[in-house]
């Protein structure tokens, strides 16, 4: 018989992805959760997690199952407060998002969302969101849209930043050629890392770097220390840096909401983010 602890430790490595992860927030040992997880598979007659030692993703058996679960466990909870009031079932929204959004305008999303949900916000990269998204692990992803997809918040563009005292702090344009000598910071989070190189090597730049790091925060303080200089979305800039043009350098991003269809249905109804992109932004 499927137990209320079966559902837990389920729904525990489906949203973690990982049992060692799931087994820490169920407070359980992951021998403890293996053993769960295999009793399941056992009474449901069929496999729910593909395992390997980088990923735990759900099979396609496992993603029917995930809503069953989510019923059940919200079943367990209403009984659980029965005749003890009205407990809140936290979180209604797990929203993911690429770790590149700048935190006002990461704050400026989440509040519309906070007077209709709880909200959790989980934070990946744009493959793994799109995955979690399909398994659903989250209900929304904060990410880059492609044409055609999703609800567009906003766009903007990658600029060269340097320090305000840089030499090419007024410089307004530069040729590719004109940043041979400067000593580079690489965010390693950057959408356009690899078109990026592609496009100062095909210019024959090929700099030195002082700084690779997956914090945008810790590479836009760099930049304003005067440490190197970087690419990033306009809306990274931080005080001491000083946004650039590059010659030829047009790339660009489109970020929006990407949610599974009922949620969509359900921002639509209540109104939130309609209108143009500058809403948000």
């Amino acid at each position: 018989m499927i137990k209320r602890h079966h559902i837990r430790q389920f729904l525990g490595v489906a949203d973690a992805g990982s049992f060692v992860q799931a087994a820490a927030r169920l407070h359980i040992t992951q021998p403890s959760l293996s053993a769960g997880i295999a009793e399941l598979e056992r009474l449901v007659g069929t496999r729910l997690f593909v395992r390997n030692r980088r990923l735990v993703r759900l099979t396609e058996a496992g993603g029917t199952f995930l809503p069953i679960a989510r019923d059940l466990e919200r079943g367990f909870r209403a009984a659980d407060s029965f005749g003890r009031g009205v407990v809140p079932d936290w979180p209604t929204l797990r929203l993911g998002t690429i770790r590149t959004i700048a935190a006002g305008d990461l704050r400026r999303v989440v509040e519309p969302l906070l007077g209709a949900y709880g909200v959790e916000v989980i934070e990946g990269n744009d493959h793994d969101l799109r995955g979690n998204l399909a398994n659903g692990r989250i209900a929304c992803a904060l990410t880059l849209l492609r044409d055609g997809e999703g609800v567009p918040l906003w766009e903007e563009p990658y600029r060269m930043f340097v320090a305000a005292g840089h030499r090419l702090a007024q410089a307004g344009e530069v040729a590719p050629e004109d940043l041979a000598s400067e000593i580079m910071i690489a965010r390693r989070a950057c959408e356009v890392l690899e078109d990026t190189s592609r496009f100062f090597t095909s210019a024959g730049v090929r700099p030195r770097f002082a700084l690779r790091s997956e914090s945008d925060e810790r590479c836009m303080a760099m930049v304003a220390a005067g440490l190197g200089i970087t690419t990033a979305p306009v809306s990274l800039e931080i005080a001491g840096t000083v946004a650039i043009d590059v010659a030829g350098y047009a790339f660009s991003r489109r970020i929006g909401l990407l949610c599974d269809p009922a949620l969509a249905q359900d921002l639509a109804t209540r109104g939130l983010f309609e209108g143009p992109i500058a809403k948000v932004r």
